[in-house]
């Protein structure tokens, strides 16, 4: 079958092949066609080494597809079905999972490392995040493939399996963000673009998007942002919205260090900085004691949007339906599996019109 190939940590890209092959499902894990995969500035972060991947691998983690096989053991799911996948399958039986954070549960991320889910002749070959979604066929934990609708296109559900639920969980679930706040968000790719749509959701009044690409600021505002700005011009913004007290919410979407010291620069005394953008190990962020004191604001990490997969897939769907969540305005760029370098090279580049760019694979 099709797959792209990350030989090494460090390549800027894929080598498509059509010669890779999936394991079998054992008796807990389902066997995917992949219908849509949308192309995450993650994946980037998983080829350069900023965030932990293995090669050779195969890059991808929004995705959607269709069950073509399950495991003896797999009850909730039948060949046929319409899923999405999640790079963080909740276990149900960890303390994170029974504590109610299933986000954070580490079992089958762990596992991930350690189990190939493809093979290239004899060679095994891993999937980034457990997944693999560049590719015809993947073989994940039955908890992992989410069921939806068949009426929903693949390539939205593709968005919502990382990017949407990333930004509008940050906001809703992360955040709790209140009606009739003042919201930044820096950064507006596609997770700065869900978390602005989650924002509006939320009943904030002021959103300002900042991004240096000022084409972006355009786009921002159709997804519901009430101000946009370059990082030079925040301060001034900042000073005419919140009559200089600054924001009741700062989302950083980025993942950098003088990025995130601007979210908090931005929060005013006693609001929250939510920390979504994935940053490398070695980046520090620094602040002083006296301030983390005196100011009274919440850091906030946020990993995944804090989200319960298997309820908040369908909270997002609803959204949708309602005509609340623009899911398929978000899709910038339609490719072919040939043209998925391209698509790479495109976010790399941080081109102005393109929010999320879906592969279709069959």
């Amino acid at each position: 079958m099709r797959a792209a190939v990350l030989n090494a940590i460090g390549d800027d890209k894929l080598e498509l092949r059509d010669d890779v092959t999936t394991v079998d499902p054992g008796p807990h894990e389902v066997r995917i066609r992949v219908r849509a995969s949308g192309i995450c500035h993650s994946d980037l972060s998983a080829m350069d080494g900023t965030l932990p991947a293995l090669a050779p691998g195969i890059v991808g983690h929004e995705g959607a597809g269709e069950v073509v096989e399950v495991g003896s053991a797999v009850e909730q799911l039948a060949p046929g079905d319409h899923v999405t996948v999640s790079f963080v399958p909740p276990c149900g039986n960890c303390p994170n999972c029974l504590r109610g954070e299933p986000n954070l549960c580490s079992v089958h991320a762990i596992a991930a490392f350690t189990t190939p889910r493809f093979r290239l002749g004899d060679t095994p070959v891993f999937g980034y995040a457990g997944l693999g979604t560049f590719a015809d066929e993947l073989v994940v934990p039955a908890s992992g493939a989410i069921k939806v609708d068949p009426d929903v296109p693949f390539e939205t559900a593709a968005l919502i399996a990382c990017g949407v639920l990333t930004g509008v969980g940050a906001v809703l679930n992360t955040a709790k963000v209140r009606p009739g706040s003042t919201v930044v968000v820096i950064g507006c790719g596609g997770v700065g673009i869900s978390v602005i749509q989650g924002a509006r959701l939320a009943g904030a009044t002021t959103i300002v998007a900042v991004d240096p690409v000022e084409g972006k600021h355009a786009i921002a505002k159709r997804f519901g942002a009430t101000h946009a700005t370059t990082p030079e011009g925040l301060e001034e913004l900042k000073q005419q919205v919140t009559n200089a007290e600054g924001f009741d919410y700062a989302f950083d979407v980025v993942g950098l260090p003088v990025t995130i010291r601007s979210a908090w620069d931005s929060a005013r005394r006693g609001g929250s900085v939510v920390v979504v953008g994935a940053g490398r190990g070695d980046a520090m962020v620094q602040f002083s004691a006296q301030e983390l004191f005196l100011h009274d604001k919440k850091i906030l990490g946020s990993f995944y949007g804090s989200s319960h997969v298997h309820h908040d897939t369908g909270q997002m769907l609803r959204f949708w339906r309602a005509g609340l969540l623009d899911l398929d305005g978000m899709i910038s760029r339609r490719l072919t599996f040939d043209e998925l370098n391209d698509g790479l090279a495109v976010l790399r580049e941080g081109s102005t019109d393109v929010i999320r760019q879906v592969v279709t694979l069959g």
